[in-house]
């Protein structure tokens, strides 16, 4: 946590340490392969509540169209890799499509500490992360199909049309259930929260016995489990209570995967791991940054999408432990997808965290993915923006939509700014000129009708945001005046200091007026309230 890492990587190297070639510590380990699988059928489970059919319509062209591109792509290039490593063709495939899937809990988690999930490039990468899991659970329910196929008794096609079959009725009886039994059901038990999650706990576990024993895998029975739920009222509610019991429970899947690491056979895969690693890092990134320059985007849209998905998914760990146990690979695959797994989440993690400088010292590079035509980004503006401006605005939520509502009543022609594109189309429906973009963006205060400007306010508070639009104003030779937000005086005085003319401490200033109204307002001889402090405004 110190080293601002994923606690994952700590979960594994606990593994590796107390595993039978480390420490030996744990030598016979079937109570923490238990609970692993109990964490792996309530993370599909969780899964699968996020996917409610209405939401997957709504993901759009671009989350499907570049989401299934780049898992061909990336799919396509890691297995030539591989094999060009000298992996057999099976363990190549394997660890071609383990490369290919980003970590949704990792990319969503860091993304909202930075406040970017509602920015047009986190909105993108949510939804190619989306059609991933999708993708990743078509695949394993394919691999668990073709396995038990290979592993039945005379014909494999035979075979093959039997678990097809099951899965066919199996899928019929859960329509049902979902359309007719569950939402019922689900309302009757919601009136106790307890019963409510145990529940969810339940159906997801059953479910995984039951696709078990059909021949699936406990992993997809269990992401079943959550589809059936997705659609109704409590599905919010089931997965908000499961999130820490299921981060609990796969502690001992990352443990157990450490356990079941051979530190020789690490050692042998060694060069093969430097190498895919590089590959995650570096070429993924950038087949996501050629997708979106075809598609329209700028470079540096592209660019911090891209940058997010440098990592691989930990369902290519459960895909590799999967693989193990069909008998498809052995534990040396298993070892390297758990190797790159490690240096690519440690990495990204601070890739992520230091995209926007680093947009900066590459951005000189980019333009060869950048199309020479008008960008995807305009297509926002819906309503063309002025072509001259009193105060430009960054930042349209509570507060700063109230200051531009106030401004544009006093009769001040306001143009507002925001990264999330859903607040820009919202502000258009209000009669309001306002434009994509993002205060961060070193281009984008070239775009901005600064010569007529008088002021340009920002109301987000980080330091570092209103520090880069300073900069970005001073570069395009802004000569207004500025008002910038911050949550401490400290922050305050380095803002002032690099020439901010005003800065707001929204906090400190409405608990400075709520004392004000409170001691302005004092009893007369009659019983009467005089307001003072509307005499002193």
């Amino acid at each position: 946590m110190r080293l601002r890492q994923p606690l994952i990587l700590a979960f594994v190297a606990v593994g590796v340490a107390v595993s039978p070639s480390a420490l030996g510590w744990i030598g016979v380990h079937e109570q923490v392969e238990l609970f692993a699988k109990l964490g792996i059928s309530l993370l599909l489970f969780v899964v699968g509540l996020r996917l409610d059919l209405l939401l997957i319509r709504s993901l759009g062209t671009v989350a499907v169209t570049a989401g299934l591109a780049q898992i061909v792509l990336s799919a396509g290039t890691g297995f030539l890799l591989a094999l060009a490593l000298g992996l057999e063709t099976t363990a190549a495939l394997y660890v071609a499509v383990a490369l290919t899937f980003s970590s949704t809990i990792i990319v969503v988690k860091l993304l909202s500490d930075k406040r970017e999930i509602d920015s047009l490039h986190g909105r993108i990468a949510v939804g190619i992360l989306i059609v991933q899991d999708i993708a990743i659970v078509l695949v394993m329910i394919g691999m668990t199909a073709a396995g038990a196929a290979a592993g039945a008794e005379g014909s494999a096609w035979g075979a093959l049309v039997t678990v097809l079959l099951k899965g066919a009725i199996l899928l019929s009886v859960l329509v049902l259930l979902a359309r007719y039994v569950l939402p019922r059901l689900l309302h009757q038990l919601a009136r106790s929260s307890e019963l409510l999650v145990l529940a969810g706990i339940a159906w997801a576990v059953a479910l995984a016995a039951l696709g078990d024993y059909l021949g699936f895998s406990k992993e997809v029975g269990a992401f079943l489990a959550g589809v059936t739920i997705a659609s109704t009222h409590y599905r919010e509610a089931i997965s908000a209570r499961l999130v820490s019991l299921r981060d609990f429970l796969l502690l001992f899947f990352f443990v157990s995967l450490g356990l079941q690491l051979d530190l020789q056979l690490l050692g042998a895969k060694l060069l093969a791991a430097v190498v895919l690693s590089v590959f995650v890092l570096a070429g993924k990134p950038l087949i996501v940054m050629i997708l979106m320059g075809m598609l329209g985007y700028r470079k540096r849209t592209g660019f911090l999408k891209a940058i997010s998905l440098a990592q691989i998914s930990e369902f290519s760990f459960i895909l590799g432990t999967l693989g193990v146990t069909i008998g498809y690979i052995g534990r040396d695959t298993l070892g390297l997808i758990t190797l790159v797994g490690l240096v690519t989440i440690a990495l990204s993690s601070y890739l992520i965290l230091y995209s926007h400088r680093l947009y900066e010292w590459v951005a000189p590079r980019l333009d060869v993915v950048e199309r020479k035509i008008a960008h995807r980004e305009q297509a926002i503006d819906e309503k063309s923006a002025p072509l001259v401006a009193d105060v430009i605005i960054f930042g349209l939520g509570r507060f700063g939509g109230n200051l531009a509502r106030h401004l544009r009543d006093r009769g001040m022609r306001v143009l507002g700014v925001d990264f999330d594109p859903q607040a820009v189309r919202a502000w258009h429906q209000y009669g309001f000129a306002a434009r994509y973009g993002d205060a961060e963006d070193p281009e984008f205060a070239a775009s901005l009708p600064l010569a007529q400007a008088r002021w340009v306010i920002s109301t987000a508070p980080q330091r570092d945001v209103n520090l880069s639009l300073l900069h970005g104003l001073q570069t395009y030779g802004y000569r207004g005046r500025t008002a910038l937000t911050a949550h401490s005086e400290n922050d305050a005085e380095v803002l002032r200091r690099k020439g901010a003319t005003v800065v707001f401490l929204p906090f400190a200033d409405a608990a400075e007026q709520a004392a004000d109204e409170i001691v302005g307002e004092a009893p007369d001889s009659r019983g009467a309230l005089i307001d003072e402090s509307r005499n002193r405004v």
